[in-house]
């Protein structure tokens, strides 16, 4: 499992959001799994809370900014081995996307030593956080990103967890929705079928992402009125 060092900016692609909007949130966001990114950091420049949660930030700080490294020259082989999975160079060249992780992961670095309480050692399907913490949760290359390590039943119990700790009003975007070898989760119609019988709402959601227009898709998911937490 790589430990990423995404800037803001590559947050707003996959998901589908401005900083306009991270602004008028009227509560904190979460990011699981947080990696290495530079989301807080990012974030709290526009005045937005942001907590991260990962079960690597219970490793040596120097531990963990080296497997970020090693993610980041994983990225560099794995790039034009593979081009139609990423923009395409004339779009971003490759090192200057690479250069932008490079920034992420000092801005994280330096953050997480003067914030250390804005990242929680803490892993799904089992959050620290009351029910109804944040206005916005963001997951990204977790849940469909690794399938052999979630199962549809652990993507649901992690989904629900998600929700859990999400208010109401507000919302979990999820993505990507397909494993590293670019295949969409195969499970995702009875996902969402069990999802609603927990009393969540479920949405496809795409988008054009900046530079080559590619259409991404996230997963919305909200509260509906018949929502009960799951460990009720």
């Amino acid at each position: 499992m790589l430990i990423t060092s995404r800037p803001l900016d590559e947050y707003c692609a996959f998901f589908g959001l401005t900083r306009a909007r991270l602004r008028a949130l009227p509560g904190p966001v979460l990011d699981c799994p947080g990696g290495a990114a530079a989301l807080v950091a990012e974030a709290r420049e526009l005045g937005c809370r942001v907590v991260a949660a990962d079960p690597a930030y219970a490793r040596p700080a120097a531990e963990l900014l080296a497997e970020a490294e090693r993610a980041r020259r994983t990225m560099a082989r794995a790039m034009p081995a593979a081009p139609h999975r990423y923009l395409a160079p004339r779009h971003l060249p490759y090192e200057k996307y690479l250069r932008s992780w490079d920034r992420a992961r000092r801005l994280f670095a330096a953050d997480r030593a003067t914030n250390p309480g804005s990242y929680l050692a803490a892993a799904l399907p089992a959050l620290p956080f009351a029910d109804g913490t944040f206005a916005l949760t963001l997951s990204s290359y977790l849940l469909f990103a690794y399938p052999e390590l979630f199962g549809p039943p652990a993507q649901l119990a992690a989904l629900l967890e998600l929700v859990r700790v999400t208010a109401p009003g507000g919302e979990v975007l999820v993505h990507p929705l397909h494993d590293g070898a670019a295949r969409r989760s195969p499970h995702l119609p009875q996902l969402r079928a069990a999802l609603g019988r927990h009393g969540v709402r479920s949405e496809l959601r795409g988008h054009r992402a900046p530079g080559d227009g590619r259409r991404r898709y996230v997963l919305a998911l909200t509260r509906h009125r018949r929502y009960r937490p799951a460990h009720d």
